[in-house]
């Protein structure tokens, strides 16, 4: 079957294997306030914006992808909330027909300032990276952050309702693993889902990152060893990573994400729009459509529908990490996860 006979006028986008794709993660920018070890080299130097899509390019190709049955946009970077105009670009992305539901990830630095807004703009939720209870270890793993400042992002975010607060700690031996349980506590005061992420090898720190994987299973393992049994939480959305749990009597939850060890393509619904216009398939693959170039040559709603829709069929079935076949065409921050 080809793609024009899977996506067709009815308005829903597939790939080759029948997942339909109603998900799209647009990166804003590869510029991020922070260097986080495991996401960039620290002399990273990022595009110049001529380079990147402008607010009008970003919103003509989710128009696009809305017409191809894409209902949910996930605002991510590099950092989101360091894009100039974020709030107004929101706030147009909402009102396009089709699109049901946006929500972003952010490592929450600048949320103290902006929460309200981008919340009266629309934005339905935000997940929020935290990596370490302990300021002087989130300046290591982050290079530059304050660890004051995220929580004043979480407090605003939460005072602006953009829930369920989810916070994101991807675990890196040698960094964090060992604060696994005091960050699953978290979830015992708090109505949070606490999200522990494997760390993916990728991009020109690959290598670094390799030594550093724990798994979801080690994570598990070491949050009930001190905490008691983990209880599966029933009704589990099979498009969402983050195989959920809960401690007993907690007001809050725990998600793990592990792309690494327990790969979850069979209910993958997402693409990914690179901050320099590219559809990018799958994040562990470094197959991409370019659809910026097009865009600027003059190719019109058609074509470009074609052109996403024909790409997205293309979408891979799992990454290729066992055989060590890493992608490394970009950093993580160029993608926005």
């Amino acid at each position: 079957m080809d793609a024009n006979a899977l996506n067709d006028v009815s308005g829903t986008m597939h790939d080759s294997y029948g997942r339909r794709l109603n998900y799209l993660r647009v990166s804003l920018t590869d510029a991020c306030n922070l260097r986080c070890v495991y996401c960039m080299p620290e002399d990273i130097r990022f595009r110049p914006a001529a380079a990147l899509l402008q607010d009008d390019e970003i919103l003509t190709l989710i128009r696009v992808a809305a017409s191809l049955g894409v209902d949910k946009v996930r605002l991510t970077g590099g950092e989101p909330t360091v894009r100039h105009g974020v709030v107004d670009l929101v706030r147009e992305i909402v009102a396009i027909p089709g699109i049901a539901r946006v929500v972003m990830t952010t490592n929450g630095v600048k949320l103290a300032e902006q929460a309200e807004a981008l919340a009266a703009a629309g934005l339905a939720q935000a997940n929020i990276s935290l990596d370490s209870l302990d300021p002087a270890k989130f300046r290591r793993i982050t290079r530059r952050g304050d660890l004051a400042d995220v929580w004043r992002g979480i407090a605003a975010a939460e005072a602006a309702e953009l829930l369920p607060i989810k916070l994101n700690c991807v675990v890196t031996r040698g960094f964090n693993d060992d604060e696994v349980v005091e960050l699953a506590r978290l979830s015992l005061a708090n109505p949070w889902e606490i999200r522990f992420i494997e760390l993916m090898p990728f991009g020109s720190v690959a290598d670094f990152q390799q030594d550093q994987v724990v798994s979801s299973a080690e994570t598990r393992r070491r949050i009930e060893t001190a905490l008691g049994p983990l209880e599966a939480v029933p009704g589990h959305n099979g498009h969402d990573p983050a195989r959920p749990y809960r401690l007993p009597g907690a007001r809050g939850r725990l998600g793990f994400i592990s792309s690494v060890s327990e790969p979850f393509c069979e209910g993958c619904n997402r693409l990914r729009l690179t901050a320099d216009g590219r559809l990018r398939l799958c994040l562990l693959r470094d197959d991409e459509a370019d659809l910026l170039t097009p865009l600027r040559a003059g190719a019109d709603f058609a074509t470009l529908r074609r052109l996403m829709a024909e790409a997205a069929f293309r979408k891979p079935w799992g990454h290729r990490l066992e055989q060590h076949d890493i992608a490394k065409s970009r950093e993580m921050s160029q993608i926005g996860g």
